[in-house]
C-alpha cells in the first residue's frame, strides 16, 4: 500500500524589498551616466567606480537593477537564457520553451568568494558513476543577462578579477575539471567599486573595464541636508517615497528600452572616429580598447538622448570616462582626474582650451584642486 502524501500548500512569495529609486539619487552624475550607458550597450565593457566611502555607490547600482524592466527567461533554466535561444532549443530538441518573467538579476560577489563559488563546480563522482555532466552553477550563471556587482573589487584576488573580466568580455564561462568541460553563457554588466585609499587595481586589469567613474563626497551643505532628508523619508515610509518617484522611474525605464532599440541605427561619422583614435594615440593609450569603448559609449549616449547621429558633445561627455584609467602605466601612479584627456580632446577637435577658458572666467584651471 502506498503511503498518502499530503499536498504541501503553495508558499506565499516573500514581499519584495523596497529599493531606493534610481531617479531619486542626487548628484553623482558621472557614475549614473556610466551605468546607464552600460545598460544600453553591455559591450561597453562594464564600469569601475572609485570614490569615498558612503557616497551611494551600492545604493545607486542596486537602484539601477531594480529600475530595469523584467526579462523573458526559460522557466526552468539556471542560466536565465532567453526562450528564443537557438542552442537551448537544439539541445532540448523542441521548437518552443516554457516562458517565465524575471527581474534583471543583480548578483553581489562577496570578497571571500572562491573560484568554485564564482564559476560553478562539476560533480566528478556523479559524472563518472552516472555518465552525466553534473554541474552546480555559480554566481556567473546567476548573473547571466544581468548585473554582477563587486564591491571593494580592488581588494579581490587578481586571479578572480581576471576570471570575471574574461567572462564579461567573452560572454561565456567555461569550467574544466578532470577532463570534463562545461560551458554556459555569462553575459552581464560587470560593475566594480572601491575606495582609492585602499589601493587601485593593477593597470593591466583596470584597462579591461570599459569605463572608470570617480565620485566624491558632496561638499555643499544644502545638498547634503537634502540627501539626508530624502533618505530619512525613504526609511520612514518606503512605499510612499517610491510612489512619489514612480512616474519618473517609468519614464526612464521606457527611455532605456527605446535607446536599446535605437542603438543599432546610430551612426558615428568617420572623421569623428579618426579624431577619437588620434586622441588615444596622443595620450599614448596602449591597445585599441580605448578607441572601441569610446565609439560604443558615444553611440549609446546618442541613443539615450533620442538621436541617430553622434555629436561632438556626445564624445566629450564620455571620453574621459573611457580613457582616464588607461593613462596609468605605473601601478604607483594615481589615475588622471580627466584634465589630460579633456585638454587633448579640445586640441584635436579644435575647441577652446579648458584651462584658458577657466582663467578667462576667473576660475581655477581644470585639474587644480
Amino acid at each position: 500500500m502506498n503511503p498518502t502524501v499530503a499536498a504541501s500548500p503553495t508558499p506565499t512569495p516573500a514581499p519584495r524589498r523596497a529599493v531606493f529609486p534610481f531617479t531619486a539619487v542626487i548628484g553623482q552624475e558621472e557614475m549614473k551616466l556610466a551605468l546607464l550607458l552600460n545598460v544600453i550597450d553591455p559591450k561597453v565593457g562594464g564600469v569601475m567606480i572609485m570614490g569615498d566611502r558612503g557616497t551611494g555607490k551600492s545604493t545607486t547600482i542596486r537602484a539601477l537593477a531594480d529600475l530595469l524592466p523584467e526579462i523573458d527567461i526559460v522557466a526552468d533554466d539556471p542560466f536565465n537564457r532567453a526562450p528564443e535561444d537557438a542552442d537551448l532549443l537544439a539541445e532540448r530538441g523542441v521548437t518552443e520553451l516554457p516562458l517565465a518573467k524575471k527581474k534583471v538579476p543583480m548578483v553581489d560577489l562577496p570578497l571571500g568568494a572562491t573560484e568554485d563559488r564564482v564559476c560553478g563546480t562539476i560533480d566528478i563522482e556523479k559524472a563518472l558513476s552516472e555518465g552525466v555532466k553534473a554541474f552546480e552553477p555559480g554566481l556567473l550563471a546567476k548573473a547571466n543577462r544581468g548585473i554582477l556587482y563587486v564591491d571593494e573589487v580592488n581588494l579581490l584576488d587578481d586571479h578572480l578579477v581576471d576570471v570575471l573580466l574574461d567572462s564579461a568580455a567573452s560572454g561565456w564561462n567555461t569550467v574544466e575539471r578532470e577532463g570534463i568541460s562545461i560551458r554556459h553563457p555569462a553575459q552581464f554588466v560587470l560593475v566594480g567599486s572601491g575606495n582609492p585609499e585602499e589601493g587601485e587595481l593593477r593597470p593591466q586589469l583596470l584597462d579591461r573595464f570599459g569605463m572608470h567613474a570617480e565620485i566624491r563626497t558632496v561638499k555643499d551643505p544644502e545638498l547634503r541636508v537634502q540627501i539626508v532628508e530624502q533618505r530619512s523619508e525613504f526609511d520612514r515610509n518606503p512605499q510612499e517615497f517610491l510612489n512619489t518617484y514612480q512616474a519618473q522611474q517609468t519614464e526612464l525605464q521606457h527611455r532605456l528600452v527605446s535607446a536599446q532599440e535605437r542603438l543599432g541605427g546610430v551612426a558615428l561619422d568617420h572623421d569623428y572616429r579618426v579624431k577619437i583614435s588620434q586622441i588615444c594615440a596622443e595620450l599614448d593609450v596602449d591597445g585599441l580598447r580605448g578607441d572601441i569603448v569610446t565609439n560604443r559609449a558615444a553611440k549609446a549616449l546618442a541613443a539615450y538622448e533620442g538621436r541617430t547621429e553622434v555629436t561632438v558633445d556626445d564624445i566629450r561627455r564620455v571620453i574621459t570616462l573611457c580613457l582616464r584609467h588607461r593613462l596609468r602605466k605605473d601601478p604607483l601612479e594615481s589615475i588622471d582626474s580627466g584634465h589630460k584627456v579633456e585638454k587633448v580632446f579640445c586640441q584635436v577637435f579644435e575647441l577652446a582650451d579648458p584651462d584658458a577658458a577657466a582663467a578667462a572666467n576667473g576660475r581655477q584651471p581644470m585639474g587644480v584642486r
